[in-house]
């Protein structure tokens, strides 16, 4: 029994020195792949950075710049090749259709909920469909990622004792 339980706390403590050691080139990465059309999450990243001790605020900003130039891949997408999204790499064709009528119905603050799972990728494609200014694209996407990851990271530091 004690060598099963030796062998967890290894594991354990080479999960957390990997974490230590490359944390903040991880969750920039996965960070960005999360907000592409591949199915991630980079949540469980933020807040385990955050409870090992990382900075708050270094790893709201990583997070945040990194699903935001995500995000920009897939605006860019959606500007460039409607046909290659919807033959390669488009949601589904019911989740498409549901962000244009959300997108019409509340215009570009949509982009401030891109970071919704299920329903953000398909809002920034849409964006790039409808040829929406990549200002107005950037303020507002990088708006609604960073306040997630905010509310992310400091529910974390308050739960954890932090305030």
């Amino acid at each position: 029994m004690r060598a099963s339980l030796d062998g967890k706390d290894k594991m354990l403590e080479s999960l957390t020195a990997f974490i230590i050691d490359y944390g903040y080139l991880h969750l920039f990465v996965l960070s960005f792949l999360a907000s592409t059309v591949l199915p991630l999450g980079s949540e469980a990243l933020v807040i385990a950075l955050v409870y090992q001790g990382f900075s708050p605020f270094a790893v709201v900003m990583v997070a945040t710049i990194g699903n935001f130039l995500g995000s920009c891949t897939t605006y860019y997408l959606g500007l460039k090749g409607r046909n290659v999204l919807e033959r390669y790499l488009s949601p589904s064709p019911e989740k498409l259709e549901k962000s244009e009528r959300l997108f019409n119905k509340y215009g570009v603050y949509t982009l401030l909920f891109t970071w919704v799972p299920g329903i953000g990728d398909a809002i920034t494609m849409v964006a790039g469909l409808m040829q929406l200014s990549f200002r107005s694209f950037s303020i507002l996407v990088f708006l609604g990622k960073f306040g997630r990851y905010l509310v992310l990271a400091y529910s974390v530091v308050f739960f954890n004792g932090g305030f």
